[in-house]
This record gives structure tokens, sequence and C-alpha cells, in this order.
């Protein structure tokens, strides 16, 4: 048996080869192992399909409860509704007080005073619709015609100044000579969320309402049947000119014994600076398979 004698300088060169190939396979293990973390963090990052319970449950109870245009919901169907939309929160429509738009010293609101708002949900008998108000931004006076409305304050300060009709006879389908109508003052003072949510009818509960934006808002309205021109549920706007201030008006004099307030209302179109910016939702989505 014979033993060959090894070179130490090529002992020295195998060493190295070696060494260098080990390096490579834990540098290549490295790179798998930092590749892999980087899938995950996209992953996480990536957009999950929300789903809100109660946003759910809201949209199933006004499939029920909405019977189309000409009706109004019952006073339990009434109830019903306004417990879910109660206890709703702003993450249940993808919102959330950190959110850029609701800092009150936020650049991109000072910049834009325009209200926007995104539609959740719309078909011929209902509509689910968010409001978004930057801070001092107003939705002037208009009306809900055939329309039962609640509204659910979700994030924000809001002056809410709402009125009915005087009489029966001052509708919307009133025809005045003078073209003005008496209103009463139903609704004058601020509402702070997370409050209860109000309701307004056809006829009553303030169906002429104005929003002022104290802080940035946010506001919930679910309105059944929606606004359609076509079956006669067009938007109308006015201005409001305080009772007693206007001469020459005794056709339409009222006293105050009844302790309201009134104001004369004039139909004007919509001012330019109130036209609205549509944006697109993106909350949780409704399942309409199981609505």
């Amino acid at each position: 048996m014979t033993i060959e004698a090894v070179d130490p300088a090529e002992q020295r060169r195998s060493s190295r080869v070696e060494h260098n190939v080990d390096e490579v396979i834990k540098k290549k293990k490295k790179k798998k192992r930092k590749r892999c973390k980087r899938k995950v963090s996209i992953q996480v990052k990536r957009p999950v399909k929300m789903v809100s319970r109660t946003l759910q449950r809201l949209i199933d109870l006004c499939q029920q409860v909405f019977k189309g245009p000409g009706t109004v919901p019952s006073p339990s169907d009434v109830r019903r509704l306004r417990h879910i939309l109660d206890f709703m929160e702003p993450e249940d429509v993808g919102l959330s007080r950190d959110l850029q738009f609701f800092q009150p010293k936020s650049v991109v609101v000072k910049e834009n005073r325009r209200v926007s708002y995104a539609t959740i949900y719309k078909c011929h008998n209902f509509s689910l619709c968010i409001f978004f108000l930057p801070a001092t931004a107003v939705i002037p006076l208009h009306n809900h015609p055939g329309m039962t409305v609640f509204s659910k304050l979700l994030l924000g300060t809001m002056h809410i100044k709402s009125y009915d009709w005087a009489d029966t006879q001052y509708s919307d389908n009133y025809d005045s000579p003078s073209k003005l109508k008496l209103a009463r003052l139903k609704t004058n003072r601020c509402f702070r969320a997370p409050c209860e949510t109000s309701v307004l009818y056809p006829t009553s509960g303030g169906n002429i309402h104005e929003f002022t934006a104290v802080t940035p808002c946010a506001v919930l309205d679910v309105l059944g049947p929606p606004y359609s021109k076509d079956d006669g549920r067009d938007c109308t706007y006015y201005r409001e000119n305080l009772y007693g201030t206007l001469s020459n008006r005794e056709e339409f004099t009222k006293t105050e014994d009844d302790g309201n307030l009134y104001g004369w209302f004039e139909e004007i179109e919509m001012p330019q600076e109130s036209e609205m910016e549509g944006i697109p939702y993106l909350g949780p989505q409704i399942d309409e398979s199981i609505s």
C-alpha cells in the first residue's frame, strides 16, 4: 500500500475552494429566506375582502322594510332600522378616525371644501350613501319628496337645521302665487358622533334640512325610495327668509302663539358651490346573494 504525498499548496487551494463553495451555499440560503419574508410582507399588504356583518344586516333589513314609492315603513320597522344604525361604527363602512380627511389640520381638507359622496348600495326601493363634509362645508336646504330618510352621523360634529311645511297646503305640489312657502322649524342644533340616528318622513320629522360641518364629518344616509327625477322625486333647494322680515305678505300671515318658529322658503336652483363629487366606495362589500 502506497501513500501519495500531498502538496501543501494544493491542499490550501482545495481548502479555499471548499470554503468558497460553503459561502456561496450560505448566501443562497440567506437570499432564499429573505425572498420568503418579502412574499409574506406583500401578502399582508394586499387588499383583503372585508366583511361587515352590521352593514350586511342593514342591507338585508332594508330589503324587507322598503316596499317602494308611495310607502312608509311601519313604526316597528323604523325601530328595527334605527337599532342597527344606532350601533353602527365607522369601521362598518371602512372608515377610521385616523384617516387624513378627519384630521382637523389636514392640508387635503383645507384645499378642498367640496362635499363628496360614495354610494354603498342602490336599488329601486332604497339606497345607502356616505356623505363626506370638510369643516365648514354646507349641504344647503333641500327636500326629500315622498321619502323616508335615516341619517347616522358616523364621525365629526355637524349642525343640522330642519323644517317641515307649516300647513299641508304648503306641500311640494303647492303652487303659491308669491313663490314663497311657510315652514315650521323642527331642529336647530349641533350633533356630535356617536349619536342617535335621526329619521325624517315625507311630511314630518324635518323633511327639509341643511347640514353644516363644524369639523370634518361623515354621515350615512339610508333613503327609501331614493331620489329619481323620472319618478317625480327630484331634489329641490331653498333659500330661507326669516319669518317677520318680509313686507306685504299679509296673505301668509302666521302667528307664533303656538311657540314654534317659522321661515319663508323660496325655491332656488342648486347653488353652484354646492355641487357634490362622487367617489368610489372602498369599504366592506355587500353579499347580494344572501340579500
